[in-house]
């Protein structure tokens, strides 16, 4: 069980830099707690998770190198039960299902 003043380890995954510190600034205001540390790519975040873990991870869908799903996908590969909230800005019934 978590201690109630433990901080929780969150990554951001977004290639937009200028939308990834803006989100982190909101999700750091949510909860003092929210430790927030920001990558631009989904191999940056695969390269941190085995460096430094973390609580959960939040990742963009639309991304250059590869889609949040296929980044999903090889974070799933390693760490089967690491929370995973995937967004994206567009607003896709495909993508949603």
């Amino acid at each position: 069980m978590r201690d109630q003043n433990e901080s929780i380890k969150i990554l951001h995954v977004d290639d937009e830099p200028g939308f990834a510190d803006m989100a982190a600034t909101f999700i750091e205001r949510e909860d003092v707690r929210f430790n927030l540390k920001t990558v631009t790519s989904p191999d940056e975040g695969l390269q941190h998770i085995k460096t430094e873990p973390v609580d959960c991870i939040v990742s963009e869908h639309d991304m250059p190198e590869q889609t949040g799903i296929e980044f999903l996908e090889s974070v799933r590969d390693e760490y089967t039960s690491l929370p995973f909230i995937l967004y994206t800005g567009k607003g896709s019934e495909t993508i949603a299902s």
